[in-house]
């Protein structure tokens, strides 16, 4: 979506007129980006479903709040983050145990949404395993090829701070594969 289309929307999302076709929009354009990033973080897709519409619907709260000083994408996507993270945080599971590290793979191979192969399964297994930064940083680096002046606005940090994360996290993946070779 183009700056000047974000724009639009965003008028659209406080005129109460407009605003129900508008968060529409929103749905449409931003669910499925915010539903993966979601998933890749609590793993399992009914709570992943569960996490997104929670996201939605603080998003809709919140919209007359949105201060535009950042893209309106940036601002869903930390809310969809902080939706996750907290449902990891009230369900006990910040840290993954061993037992539930070594299940995620299995856990995915079983799951009718998961339509990857078993490398892929090992990928989320090994993202499972890092530190929530870590795991956040990666993921959004590493599958929305976002920048990290991007990925700066959303987890609020500095860029450095995300460059070495993300380098601790792929070092810390290439590690888990050559432990499964």
């Amino acid at each position: 979506m183009t700056e000047r289309d974000e724009r639009e929307l965003l008028r659209q999302l406080v005129d109460p007129e407009t605003q129900r076709r508008a968060f529409e929009k929103v749905v449409n354009e931003y669910g499925q980006q915010m539903y993966w990033q979601i998933r890749r973080i609590v793993i399992d897709h009914d709570d992943a479903d569960d996490v997104l519409q929670n996201a939605f619907v603080k998003a809709w709260s919140n919209i007359a709040s949105f201060r535009s000083d950042s893209r309106l994408s940036t601002w869903l996507m930390r809310i969809a983050i902080n939706e996750a993270l907290d449902f990891k945080r009230k369900r006990r599971i910040d840290t993954v145990s061993a037992d539930e590290q070594e299940g995620v793979a299995n856990h995915l191979m079983a799951d009718e949404y998961f339509d990857g192969d078993e490398t892929q399964a090992l990928l989320q297994e090994a993202v499972a395993q890092l530190p929530e930064v870590q795991r956040a940083v990666f993921n959004l680096r590493y599958y929305d090829d976002l920048k990290y002046s991007e990925i700066s606005q959303i987890l609020n940090t500095s860029e450095g701070a995300l460059k070495a994360s993300y380098h601790h996290a792929v070092k810390k993946i290439t590690d888990f594969f050559h432990r499964h070779d």
